[in-house]
């Protein structure tokens, strides 16, 4: 029997089609542990739900606890019947399988909605107008509304979402993700679907590539293990699984990428591979040839534009994308290029509510303009984006003009976008900034130092009061601000090119 294509596979489809194929095909004795902070991800997202239904004012079909078997009969039953709203129900056509959180009828028909615990659209501030939908959830909203399609009871293609913040957002399948895409979501659910029905059979077989994405997945180590086995192209930083599969025709590894003559490959601005214009096949070559070099070192290519001020702040941000709150600014503020003077200032919400987000703000902003002037260091815009997004939730702290003179480029370094991607050239298989920190000798303090970590250490401090766990935090994000720092003076350091 054909295994039925489910709402999770595409959803980790999307994330990653290797990771699809490894759970499919892969002996599960050879994954990573999961990690604590997926293992909370699970645990607050089934906690959430429940908290969610129990705050339900209408009446609804519960179907939660009933075994598969029995849940679809009665699902089926219950849609024979006109159930206004249903809980937990487990729907079928074909080798299409889901298992919606939700399904309401509206215009004589049927939506399904899913429940979530972060937030309903990405990068979105708290009215939605900026957001944009997330694939991983189209594509499973995607296959609910297709086999209610398939089954003559769906009410149309706008499935929803209700998600942290007590919002109900809808996706509108036949519209595209943003202006720049091209594909409808209901495209991208039915390409998805495919390429999983594919992966299924075994009539497509993956490739893994080096990802950001990698860090939090059960396969990471094995696949880690592959790619430097077979010297995969994707270890070239920011030559990701697209580039790299239409490159393998002609180019298979890293070393033979090195060693090539890629003239023959260039044609004015264009190459023979779709999509990759001359300049940047020129520059991952060069990328390439850092990494086949065993004696190469990181250089400068153009001057870095870094402020001349005597006070330096290093700012780092911890924030919980489950409770969608910011809850650390920390800062490391060094004085004339001394690392003896070096201090480290948290603000950490001392409760995961509005009012103690609202209060680590404030004080992070009232020392922030008590310490200019000052030039200010920060890796990729995450800290920007999350300090507009604190200014519309509490504006009384600080106006939007205020937010954008502070994030001013004359005095506020983005070291990621605006100095490490384009003034610079690394050894390494990415950016991150423990990759180049560690490059550059800094130890974290913390055996396992992440984000996601953080995150999961927050939970738990809130839920029991330990403070060694609020140390952990303080001590994890110290090491995020000074690593900064660190790469900071490398980049003072760094030869221009050889």
């Amino acid at each position: 029997m054909t295994r039925p294509i489910t709402a999770s596979m595409l959803y980790n489809l999307v994330q990653c089609p290797h990771r699809l194929f490894l759970d499919l095909h892969e002996n599960p004795a050879k994954k990573d542990p999961e990690s604590k902070f997926v293992e909370l991800l699970w645990e607050r997202g089934t906690a959430f739900e429940k908290e969610v239904m129990t705050g339900v004012a209408v009446p609804f079909l519960d179907l939660s606890g009933e075994e598969d078997d029995a849940k679809e009969r009665l699902t089926m039953e219950a849609i024979s019947r006109g159930e206004p709203l249903i809980y937990g129900g487990r729907i079928r056509s074909g080798n299409l399988l889901g298992e919606p959180d939700l399904m309401r009828r509206q215009a004589g028909g049927y939506i399904a909605g899913d429940i979530k615990s972060g937030s309903g659209f990405e990068d979105a501030s708290d009215d939605l107008s900026d957001g944009k939908p997330k694939k991983h959830y189209a594509v499973q909203l995607g296959l609910y509304t297709d086999i209610l399609e398939k089954m003559g009871v769906s009410a149309g293609r706008t499935p929803f979402i209700w998600d942290v913040h007590g919002r109900e957002v809808t996706y509108d399948l036949d519209t595209t993700p943003g202006p720049r895409s091209p594909e409808t979501l209901w495209s991208l659910y039915q390409d998805s679907l495919a390429q999983a029905q594919r992966i299924v059979s075994r009539s497509e077989t993956t490739l893994p590539a080096y990802s950001g994405t990698c860090k939090l997945c059960h396969w990471n180590s094995f696949c880690k293990h592959h790619l430097r086995k077979t010297d995969d192209l994707t270890l070239v930083p920011e030559l990701g699984r697209a580039k790299r599969d239409v490159m393998l025709s002609r180019i298979r590894t890293v070393a033979q990428f090195a060693g090539m003559d890629i003239t023959p490959l260039i044609s004015g601005k264009k190459t023979v591979f779709a999509g990759i214009g001359s300049n940047t096949l020129r520059k991952l070559q060069k990328r390439a040839l850092l990494l086949a070099d065993d004696q190469s070192r990181p250089y400068i290519k153009t001057s870095p534009p870094l402020p001349d001020i005597e006070r330096e702040l290093f700012f780092d941000i911890e924030t919980d994308p489950m409770r969608d709150i910011c809850y650390l600014h920390g800062f490391v503020e060094r004085l004339g290029r001394d690392n003896s003077s070096e201090r480290y200032l948290p603000f950490l919400a001392e409760t995961a509510t509005p009012e103690g987000e609202r209060e680590a703000f404030r004080q992070a902003w009232e020392y922030v303009c008590s310490s200019r002037p000052a030039a200010m260091y920060f890796y990729s815009k995450y800290e920007r984006t999350w300090w507009r997004i604190l200014q519309q939730r509490y504006p009384d702290i600080a106006t939007a003009q205020q937010i954008e003179e502070l994030f001013d480029p004359a005095t506020a370094v983005d070291l990621y976008y605006d100095v490490v991607l384009t003034c610079t050239e690394w050894p390494t298989n990415d950016y991150s900034i423990k990759t180049l920190a560690t490059y550059l000798g800094f130890n974290w303090r913390d055996k396992t130092p992440s984000g996601a970590e953080s995150i999961e250490w927050y939970n738990r401090w809130v839920e029991t009061g330990d403070p060694m766990l609020r140390s952990r935090i303080l001590e994890y994000n110290e090491d995020d601000c000074i690593a900064t720092r660190v790469l900071l003076d490398g980049i003072r350091s760094l030869p221009g090119p050889a």
